[in-house]
């Protein structure tokens, strides 16, 4: 089992930034793909961001490219996303994930493990 757990969530305005975290523990060495999936109200989860552990490939969804970086840390076994130039409709619960194997098709239940989310609020 991994265990995953969010935080950096908040209230920001919008040109603001904030950085979430995703600490990651138990079977972590199971798990070599991580990333972060958010879900406004009333819409389907969708991919934000991801990484590969074994060569750090990111991936990222078209409508955060240029503001938002994914990152790790290995030996906190910790992953980032910073996020820059927020924009009102980022608004949404953003969640870690774990993946067992590595696919680069991010649909919705992409994790095998999740996290329980982290509110992100840009107000305009």
């Amino acid at each position: 089992q991994v265990q995953l757990v969010e935080s950096g969530g908040g209230l920001v305005q919008a040109g603001g930034s904030l950085r979430l975290s995703c600490a990651a523990s138990g079977r972590t060495f199971s798990t070599p793909a991580m990333g972060w999936f958010r879900q406004a109200p009333g819409k389907e989860r969708e991919f934000v961001a991801a990484i590969r552990w074994s060569d750090g490939s990111k991936y990222y969804a078209d409508s955060v490219k240029g503001r938002f970086t994914i990152s790790r840390n290995n030996a906190k076994n910790t992953v980032y996303l910073q996020m820059n130039s927020l924009k009102p409709e980022d608004t949404a619960v953003y969640s870690c994930a774990a993946r067992r194997g590595w696919i680069s098709t991010f649909y919705p239940n992409w994790g095998d493990y999740w996290g329980q989310g982290t509110q992100v609020t840009v107000s305009s």
